[in-house]
């Protein structure tokens, strides 16, 4: 593979280690190192990831390269973890460990955001379905910055002592990456964490903004299948068969309860139906229909009892409709699920105070107010029983002047994230990000990490 060009450490650490005059005259010299390194080396580095978007479970090019660049800041690098998945381990004597992750999938979406640098990449998906690719989440940004922090970190070891676990995480946008990586043995194989990590850019929210809040950061997610059996017939002589279409109306109108009837008007909860598919043929009663099924929530007991509600809606309706047990309605939670992401209340406590001494009230805010009900798979990393308490962090990725303007209705919305328009201001949000980073391994394995452990 050829080398990418990147601002070596040594350099950095004559940035970082500046006088006291020159660290004076710049109240954040990690800032203006972060900046240097965008522009001699990190901005290139994006503007390939973005052109060579890959689909989830298919990131070689990416992890490789990221592969690479860990290695050169003499991190201990592992490939092919939970498939495509890199482990890379900074090690500096001795102290706590901290995992910071970086997700590195693209999308499915034809991009049609009319930058000069836009995506045209086509890739096979796990469907065996050639697709247009397109960094549409952010995702491109966030690898960036772990390289970025990555960098600086190695340059800076006189500042921290612990070991950093770098983690360029596949398929989240399948919500089924970290899991991977857990279910292949993540933390038996490199050690359990004393602390994770990591930051998703955000279109709703202007650049030079950071959010760091604790408690719910991400709700659950779970795709659910469901396939209905039924009896095919013609559609002249319905008796004579049992439709698996009115079965299907009638789990999706009794689906329409589990949040009104079933939650605590104070508990959250959605549960979509997303797709619904049966028969071929305006006269044929078929025998099978197929619903898809996305449900959310932000407590992980709220999450259990949607699911078992959808499963005894399906089993009622089955049974309602005459057919034996056999032949119920099946009801499959996906690959593609996530428990609810918590911020540790304990962590956030520690990272709040020394966050607002180096970036100051402008930039941290320590809440968010919930835009829908989006989930972060970065929960498997956390999950309680890994007794490893997390934080995630949210990074503002809009130029603000747009913000702005969509803000107060004079200009255009936004693009969300997911959509062919999605475009988020690259330097800043990966200045921000690396900045973030660092700063959370600086303060929990920093010189004053030991006293408020």
């Amino acid at each position: 593979m050829t080398k990418r060009v990147f601002l070596g450490t040594s350099l950095l650490a004559m940035m970082l280690t500046a006088p006291a005059q020159a660290q004076d005259n710049n109240p954040r010299p990690l800032r203006a190192a972060i900046e240097a390194q965008y522009e001699t080396s990190l901005e290139e580095m994006f503007l390939d990831f973005h052109r060579n978007p890959e689909l989830s479970f298919r990131e070689s090019r990416t992890a490789a390269i990221i592969a690479e660049q860990l290695r050169d800041v003499g991190a201990e690098v592992t490939e092919g973890v939970g498939q495509t998945g890199v482990v890379g381990l900074l090690r500096n004597g001795e102290g706590p460990t901290i995992l910071v992750r970086a997700d590195m999938d693209g999308l499915p979406v034809e991009e049609d955001s009319g930058l000069a640098y836009a995506s045209t990449a086509r890739q096979v998906d796990l469907d065996g379905v050639d697709k247009p690719v397109m960094h549409a989440c952010g995702h491109d940004t966030h690898i960036t910055a772990l390289i970025g922090a990555a960098r600086q970190l190695a340059a800076m070891k006189d500042r921290w002592s612990g070991t950093v676990m770098f983690i360029a995480q596949p398929a989240e946008e399948r919500i089924g990456g970290a899991k991977a990586m857990m279910e292949d043995g993540l933390y038996d194989r490199f050690g359990t964490p004393d602390y994770a990590i990591a930051f998703h850019t955000s279109a709703s929210e202007p650049v030079g903004r950071l959010i760091m809040a604790p408690g719910l950061s991400a709700s659950s997610s779970d795709s659910v299948d469901i396939t209905i059996h039924g009896v095919g017939a013609h559609g002249a002589a319905p008796h004579k068969g049992v439709d698996p279409i009115v079965m299907g109306a009638q789990i999706i109108m009794s689906l329409q309860t589990l949040v009104s009837r079933t939650l605590s008007p104070l508990e959250a909860g959605v549960v979509t139906v997303g797709s619904f598919h049966s028969g071929f043929k305006h006269n044929i009663i078929s025998d099978r229909a197929e619903l898809q099924l996305t449900v959310r929530s932000n407590d992980n007991e709220v999450r259990e009892k949607l699911l078992d509600g959808i499963r005894r809606i399906a089993a009622s309706v089955g049974q309602m409709n005459g057919l034996p047990e056999d032949q119920w309605p099946e009801v499959r939670v996906g690959f593609e699920s996530t428990p609810v992401t918590i911020n540790d209340d304990a962590l956030a406590a520690r990272l709040t105070p020394a966050f607002r001494a180096h970036f100051g009230e402008d930039t941290l805010q320590t809440f968010e107010e919930q835009d829908g009900m989006g989930a972060e798979d970065f929960a498997y990393f956390v999950a309680p029983n890994t007794e490893v308490p997390g934080m995630y962090m949210v990074v503002g990725g809009t130029p603000r002047d747009a913000w702005e303007a969509a803000e107060a209705g004079t200009g255009p919305a936004i693009p969300s994230h997911h959509s062919p328009f999605f475009k988020v201001d690259p330097r800043g949000s990966i200045l921000l990000g690396t900045e973030a980073m660092v700063m959370g391994v600086l303060t929990l394995l920093g010189p004053d990490a030991e006293t408020a452990r």
